[in-house]
């Protein structure tokens, strides 16, 4: 990509570009913004560093690259974590001044920056890239700063300090000297006091006097001055003022000088400095293509909508898909906007929108239109609708042709309060593969965090890592763990459960492999956490298998994570021994075979309850009133396809998920979300096995009376059609798998 570098001057903006270089980008720009009054050191700024602003003119002929630099008229008039467009906020400054680059340079694509660790000004210089249809990097961001300083200082970043406001930092002492010669003490900081070594706390700022991006000439400071802000004896801070400088040359022995900061003398026209005024905002922004389907696109009165609800209150999951037993379904868009809007119509309903949605599962038939169902998507979720932060998602593609269920299926998870936090990272970087749209890396609600679904991407080129699916498995669980880290947490010690969808295009074996390096990735993590974890409790691990998923990768991760709030280890799968409790058994269902083999849960006492049952064949052949010869191969499955041997199944499903809500103290009003997922070899439409279901339900709520009928009402499951599904990567071959997860929050 063609880059417009932004620059202040520090160290961080220029090591930034490197790296951007490093990549195989192409910087063809510089933009700096500094203070109206060349006199002024440093502004009341929460975004710009200005501080050796005077020099910053000299990286224009330093480089050889056009410099765009606005003086700053706003102020911090938004200071909210998330930027929303404010008149005469200084981001608006930024806005003016990178449309103006676009406007000179039609080839810019991304605009790189030096952010590692402010959110705060991340955010709005994502938002400014939004708005003008551009990429941000940030290649620096979340990297350790220990690592990071060394690296700039090991790759030729020349850099003086011209700001210092910490304990440890004496202006009359450090200001002007080099960051190599600090580095020693700034580490010593860091072990006394607990400073950022790469300043990311205000600590201190820096210039870049050379660095391998200066091809044609070095800067020399002269002459500067010291200026004290207070007398403050523990930790005065104080700025640098150049009074002179001049530039030697890389390829010619003469030197070039300047007085003051300003004057022209060694101007020779081989580069440029544009300084761009007024206060032109551009109409023409870039804006989603699809952006009126909301109000042009009506559902369609023939179109079937097939909706389900968890009767929870305080956080609930809506699914909606299309009911193509008619053959109604015209295209994928028609089909997810009828569904969206469904959706979104139930929210309004009950007095919530978009912004109280937690999470998204995106189920589409053909991922080839990965393309238009991502417009139609963010034609209904925008930031915009999302205060909060947009939810995070999970986007597969499943049979949903082959079961009569439309081109469409949205599951979504909302809570009914205004307490999620949200990770949304769109700048390009070495930490986790970015965001760009609208869905986070993943929402922390009531201390459960929703991981939206991880590729195996290599994070600063986005492209999907070589080496096959255990490489990619590898770099997702990586991927992972950056975002985990994110909210003080590990996927190895907080995981409850994880869904790994496989590619149809893997091999069995290759899906052994995924399983392998999955489990010795955790192991390995869990290893290096043994010293401040006294107790590893086993994750929930579900294996899915999906016809494709987005940038045919060949494996997908989707992390649920435990974070408690006051970091304690209740983590427990059998806190009270409830087996004594006497289990009703409606159906007569024989106790004595070994149902809980089927299982898989993760509970937290009074808070938490996660459960996976695995309906295999020979489960099934048990407790069908038929014998059923495991040999039988595909007639087993037409066997178990029959209406009768369905509706035992559902009846199991539904006695051993009750069992283990009652011997854990749940109930069914407190489930978040219920999916059945069910393989296409059963050659059973959606329609016939929701009624089998949904049938066994109301027996079970007739004869118990812990649920609500379900007649007229929406039904509290999801069927989900799958190739295939199981505890194990190597055998997905389930013809059932339940997923039910329950709160008490």
């Amino acid at each position: 990509m063609k880059v417009v570098g932004l620059v202040s001057g520090g160290k961080d903006s220029c090591y930034a570009m490197m790296k951007c270089i490093e990549y195989g980008h192409e910087i063809v720009a510089l933009a700096n913004l500094m203070p109206l009054d060349d006199s002024v050191d440093e502004l009341d700024s929460f975004m710009y560093q200005t501080v050796g602003h005077q020099i910053v003119i000299a990286y224009a002929k330093c480089t050889g690259l056009p410099l765009f630099r606005r003086r700053i008229r706003g102020s911090s008039r938004h200071q909210n974590l998330s930027y929303r467009i404010t008149q005469g906020d200084e981001v608006e400054d930024l806005h003016i001044l990178l449309a103006e680059v676009k406007r000179q340079i039609p080839s810019v694509t991304a605009v790189c920056s030096g952010a590692i660790a402010s959110d705060y000004q991340r955010l709005r210089v994502e938002s400014i890239c939004t708005r003008l249809g551009l990429v941000s990097l940030a290649y620096l961001w979340k990297q350790d700063q220990s690592l990071l300083l060394q690296d700039m200082i090991t790759n030729g970043i020349i850099a003086i300090f011209v700001k210092v406001a910490a304990m440890g930092l004496d202006p009359a002492k450090h200001l002007g000297k080099e960051l190599a010669f600090m580095e020693p003490q700034l580490h010593r900081l860091k072990e006394l006091y607990g400073c950022n070594v790469c300043g990311e706390g205000g600590e201190y700022e820096t210039l870049t006097l050379d660095c391998p991006l200066f091809k044609i000439a070095r800067i020399v400071l002269d002459d500067f001055q010291v200026i004290l802000h207070s007398s403050d004896p523990i930790a005065p801070p104080g700025v640098l003022h150049p009074v002179s400088f001049h530039l030697e040359n890389k390829t010619v022995s003469t030197s070039i000088s300047c007085s003051n900061g300003t004057g022209d003398a060694w101007l020779d026209g081989t580069y440029s400095v544009n300084e761009v005024q007024g206060d032109y905002v551009p109409k023409h922004e870039k804006k989603c293509k699809s952006q009126d389907l909301t109000s042009t696109y009506d559902v369609v009165p023939e179109l079937k909508l097939q909706i389900s609800r968890t009767r929870r209150h305080a956080a609930f999951s809506i699914g909606c898909g299309i009911d193509n037993s008619c053959k109604t379904s015209k295209g994928l868009q028609e089909d997810l906007v009828g569904a969206l809007k469904k959706i979104e119509s139930q929210l309004i309903n009950d007095g919530l929108g978009w912004l109280n949605v937690l999470y998204i599962h995106l189920y589409v038939a053909d991922m080839n239109e990965f393309a238009l169902a991502n417009e139609t998507y963010v034609s209904f979720i925008t930031e915009e609708k999302c205060s909060l932060g947009v939810p995070s998602r999970s986007t597969i593609e499943l049979p949903l042709m082959q079961v009569s269920l439309g081109r469409a299926y949205v599951e979504v998870l909302v809570a009914n309060d205004q307490s999620k936090r949200v990770l949304h990272v769109q700048s390009i970087s070495c930490w986790a593969p970015s965001c760009i749209g609208p869905y986070s890396q993943a929402t922390l609600h009531k201390e459960v965090l929703y991981m939206a679904g991880q590729l195996g991407l290599d994070p600063p080129t986005m492209k999907l890592c070589s080496g096959g699916p255990t490489a990619e498995t590898e770099q997702a669980l990586e991927n992972s763990e950056a975002v985990a880290e994110s909210f003080n947490c590990s996927i190895a010690s907080s995981a409850i459960l994880f869904v790994i969808y496989c590619s149809a295009s893997t091999t069995c074996s290759e899906r052994s492999e995924i399983q392998g390096k999955h489990e010795a990735f955790l192991e390995q993590r869990r290893s290096l956490e043994s010293d401040h974890v006294s107790e590893f409790v086993k994750p929930i691990v579900l294996y899915v298998l999906s016809p494709n998923l987005p940038k045919s990768a060949l494996v997908e991760i989707k992390p649920v994570l435990y974070v408690p709030e006051d970091n304690s280890n209740e983590i427990e799968c059998d806190k009270q021994d409830l087996s004594i409790l006497m289990i009703p058994n409606y159906w007569d269902f024989d106790i004595s075979l070994s149902h809980d083999s089927c299982s898989q849960k993760y509970v937290v006492h009074g808070k938490i309850c996660a459960v996976t049952l695995s309906i295999d064949r020979e489960l099934a052949a048990k407790i069908c009133s038929e014998s059923l010869d495991a040999e039988q191969g595909p007639l087993i499955a037409k066997c178990f396809g029959t209406g009768k041997h369905l509706k035992r199944i559902a009846r199991l499903c539904i006695y051993l998920l009750d069992k283990t809500l009652l011997e854990n103290g749940f109930t069914w009003e407190d489930i978040m979300n219920l999916r059945f997922y069910f393989p296409t070899s059963l050659c059973v439409p959606a329609g016939t096995l929701f009624h089998i279901f949904t049938g066994a339900f109301n027996e079970f709520a007739k004869m118990s009376k812990r649920i609500g009928v379900m007649n007229n009402k929406e039904p509290i499951f999801n069927l989900i059609p799958v190739l295939g599904s199981g505890r194990s990567a190597a055998s997905m071959d389930d013809l059932v798998t339940c997923e039910l997860f329950a709160s008490k929050h």
